[in-house]
């Protein structure tokens, strides 16, 4: 993963102690690294303990405070024990980054129960059991962040996908609910949905060779998202600049949740009003 000039101030971030599940890779990790880069201290937790320790030395290389913690957010043992890890080791906890997720291409007549209440397990119980946990560190700090990682799936019918829908819809009303019930004790809970991003191993999987042309096609903007771009929405939203927004879920997909097959292709609709001139 590339990382541009950020566009936000160094110290955005500094004081900041923040755990990110699912942080030890794709996604999760390139946020995970904004925010240390802008000053956070972080604790990555996920289910290998190995790829989080290659991914706390990456980031200790460029200079940000990273500790692993091994652990599944669908036990929630496991999730009061990440939370403690991280109050232990940075002295509190500001922010929390819900991105542990799973996800798999399956017809829905296919899908079996179990792979069904996996992906819901994961993403939606996952997101209660660490939201859940982190609240009173959260809240005796005051001014916090929850940050969770939704998807724009369900806003239109994905074939194939019933599953991580169900999970990413659970997730931005549990969210709307959690800002409403917390907001009092200066907790936002806020999400980022991501539309197609190319440079994750998901999309390698979920969209092979020229199915990747064919989906940029179908973005009002022309090109797949990157990871840096999903980086920047979540530091704006764990920044002082969101401090005044809660329960939002924050679409970047370069406007292809709105997008859908063309009535009349762009050569016609030129033509058509080339013929019919200028505007009176």
């Amino acid at each position: 993963m590339t990382t541009s000039r950020s566009p936000f101030r160094p110290d955005l971030l500094a004081g900041r102690s923040a755990l990110v599940t699912g942080g030890g890779s794709g996604i999760c990790f390139g946020i995970a690294r904004e925010l240390g880069r802008h000053g956070a201290r972080l604790v990555l937790m996920g289910r290998r303990l190995e790829v989080l320790e290659e991914a706390c030395a990456k980031l200790r290389a460029e200079g940000v405070t990273a500790v692993p913690f091994a652990g599944d957010v669908r036990e929630p043992k496991d999730a009061a024990a990440a939370v403690a890890a991280a109050t232990a080791a940075h002295g509190g906890l500001d922010l929390l980054v819900n991105g542990a997720a799973g996800n798999f291409l399956c017809p829905t007549d296919q899908l079996s129960a179990n792979g069904f209440k996996t992906v819901i397990d994961i993403d939606l119980n996952g997101t209660f059991n660490m939201a859940t946990a982190a609240f009173p560190a959260l809240k005796a700090r005051g001014a916090s962040v929850i940050l969770n990682i939704s998807a724009t799936l369900h806003y239109q019918g994905t074939p194939m996908q019933a599953h991580v829908m169900a999970a990413k819809a659970g997730i931005d009303a549990l969210g709307r609910n959690l800002a409403a019930e917390w907001g009092e004790h200066g907790v936002r809970v806020v999400a980022v949905a991501p539309g197609l991003i190319g440079d994750t191993e998901g999309m390698r999987r979920l969209a092979p060779g020229d199915a990747v042309k064919k989906l940029a096609a179908t973005v009002p903007l022309r090109r797949l998202g990157t990871i840096q771009d999903i980086a920047n929405a979540a530091l704006f939203l764990c920044s002082e600049a969101a401090s005044y927004v809660t329960g939002e879920v924050l679409v970047v997909d370069g406007g292809q949740w709105l997008w859908k097959p063309a009535f009349v292709e762009r050569e016609a609709w030129e033509k058509l009003a080339a013929a019919r001139g200028p505007k009176a």
